[in-house]
């Protein structure tokens, strides 16, 4: 193989994922908190998302497969999401059930000073779809490790959001902008990024 062959194959984008989703998939929600509603972090993309994120909730409560609710619990002076703010808590809309575990964080990875792998592992956990907030910052990150961990890795675009964004010279980046470029680098990389509709369809597919 030539050198032009090897920079080629090297950039390729790799191919589409299998995708199956059954009772060994968790539905991991980061971060939906009242907090993220704070008109200080700007403009916000897709108002459905919540909509969505209970969407898929209610199956995965219907079958009676595995769901992780991921809280930030923040330790940064100026955060709406304090423990000790209102702001903190998780929105009512996809509120836990007593018997749904929270799994309380203070980065932005899920997986980094808690014990959700553990968790997963504990459970025969073999791929995990990820809702919630936002999609550039703690979604991204967890999501990124969740495929370098070895999970078969889910996205759903749609139950997703991200607020605006400034560039490094102050130009304003809108948030329909940051969320599917967020979306996009994730897409095959580390994930597989389909809408709600179409991770319900192939949750249908399970008996």
């Amino acid at each position: 193989m030539g050198a032009k062959q090897r920079a080629s194959s090297r950039f390729a984008t790799p191919p589409e994922r299998l995708m199956r989703l059954t009772a060994e998939t968790a539905l991991i929600l980061i971060d939906v908190q009242l907090g993220l509603d704070d008109a200080r972090l700007g403009a916000r993309s897709n108002p459905a998302a919540e909509h969505n994120m209970l969407r898929l909730l209610q199956e995965w409560r219907r079958r009676r497969w595995p769901i992780f609710h991921i809280q930030h619990m923040s330790t940064e002076p100026n955060s709406p999401l304090r423990p000790e703010l209102p702001g903190n808590a998780i929105k009512p809309e996809v509120a836990p059930l007593p018997e749904e575990p929270i799994i309380q964080k203070q980065v932005n990875c899920a997986f980094i000073g808690t014990d959700l792998q553990e968790r997963l592992q504990a459970q025969g956990i073999q791929s995990l779809l990820f809702v919630g907030l936002t999609a550039e910052h703690c979604v991204s990150t967890s999501v990124r490790v969740a495929g370098d961990l070895g999970y078969e890795v889910f996205v759903a675009a749609d139950a997703t959001a991200s607020h605006e964004g400034f560039s490094y010279d102050g130009a304003r980046i809108p948030a329909e902008t940051v969320q599917a470029v967020a979306l996009a680098n994730l897409h095959r990389e580390f994930a597989t990024v389909r809408r709600t509709a179409d991770m319900l369809g192939l949750a249908a597919r399970e008996t």
